[in-house]
């Protein structure tokens, strides 16, 4: 990964996104597709857009969803501590202990999420999950008086974890969900700016939001653009590791490839298109079978007005939805490697009617 690409990664992951609050990793998504193209908006729901071939014959659309699980400030005790309500998907079991920073209009505090000590537990209370309105972060500050001059309710709350790499390769962060997706549909903009010749297809590469929360941007973006084809960028379940079970999520290793699908939420001429690229391309990929529909932002684009033809790219990720997230970026190039030729290889007029 060069040295810019690698940038905007880490600024990504260092952006606070929980669903709904996606406007400061969006300003850096703009910035960067601004790179490519000066064909760059965002809509009233948040959503950026960047366009190439704005009015070519044939649409499509590719989603990645930049926002993340995290938790939001509601109510300050006497004491100072700070109670909060999950954004998301939240693992609840994995955050006492937590280092957590609060993300206020001013500054970025850090706080601990706080933990009655094993030693003055119960046996009952030490194979207790907490909810979520018994975890408090602790800012370190004497009462309510002193937090309230710095917090106030409806602050974000993130875990404390930014991009790290365990060799050359493999990389660990929270909110690799989807953030990789975002970066993914970004980068192919830019290689798809530079490829000479590329006139008749709109491309139009979309950071979703509040795909945590019901795939809420995707849905909205989609009706907008009206795409023939809709590509959604997510990871996906590895399960090359201890307790994952293969009857279950299929055989899926990290470093792998991306994940290919097929499924009823995977238009079949798209899945094919995807697969035969990969092959002439020589690109690995795996595949995954999905018996419904995806909970990524496929499923909504799929039935988007009278329908899009709608696929699915997966990066495999091994621990989601917990801070260390871990991806390979053999992986995520290869998928911004398909994607770029995939786009390449749509033609005005393609039939994407299933058809026996």
């Amino acid at each position: 990964m060069e040295k810019v690409e690698l940038r905007f990664l880490e600024d990504l992951i260092d952006a606070p996104s929980p669903s709904g609050f996606e406007a400061q990793i969006q300003e850096i998504v703009r910035k960067r597709m601004g790179a490519f193209t000066e064909d760059v908006e965002t809509d009233v729901h948040g959503n950026v857009i960047g366009r190439l071939n704005r009015g070519a014959p044939f649409r499509v659309m590719l989603a990645g969803h930049c926002d993340e699980i995290g938790f939001l400030v509601q109510y300050v005790s006497d004491e100072g501590f700070l109670y909060v309500q999950p954004v998301g998907g939240v693992d609840l079991a994995l955050m006492p202990g937590r280092r957590v920073y609060v993300h206020t209009k001013k500054e970025r505090i850090l706080g601990v999420v706080g933990k009655k000590p094993i030693h003055l537990m119960t046996p009952e209370e030490r194979k207790k999950v907490p909810k979520a309105h018994e975890l408090w972060v602790d800012i370190g500050v004497r009462d309510k008086k002193d937090a309230k001059k710095r917090v106030q309710t409806g602050d974000m709350v993130t875990v404390a974890e930014g991009l790290a790499m365990l060799g050359k390769d493999i990389a660990v962060s929270r909110a690799f969900d989807d953030k990789i997706g975002a970066f993914i549909v970004t980068e192919v903009l830019g290689r798809l700016s530079k490829r000479k010749g590329f006139k008749n297809v709109e491309v139009a590469a979309v950071s979703t939001v509040q795909e945590e929360i019901g795939l809420r941007g995707a849905r909205t973006s989609a009706f907008g653009i009206e795409p023939h084809v809709g590509v959604a960028v997510d990871v996906g379940f590895a399960s090359d590791q201890p307790g994952a079970e293969k009857k279950i999520v299929g055989d899926i290793k990290l470093g792998g490839g991306p994940i290919l699908h097929k499924g009823p939420n995977i238009n079949p001429v798209v899945g094919q298109l995807l697969v035969d690229v990969a092959d002439r391309k020589k690109i690995p990929y795996q595949m995954k079978a999905e018996s419904r529909a995806t909970g990524t932002d496929a499923n909504v684009i799929q039935i988007t007005r009278a329908g899009v033809a709608a696929g699915l790219v997966g990066v495999p990720n091994r621990y989601m939805h917990t801070p260390v997230e871990m991806i390979s970026l053999k992986d995520v190039k290869n998928s911004i490697r398909l994607l770029e030729e995939f786009v390449c290889a749509l033609k005005p007029g393609m039939d994407f009617t299933p058809r026996a």
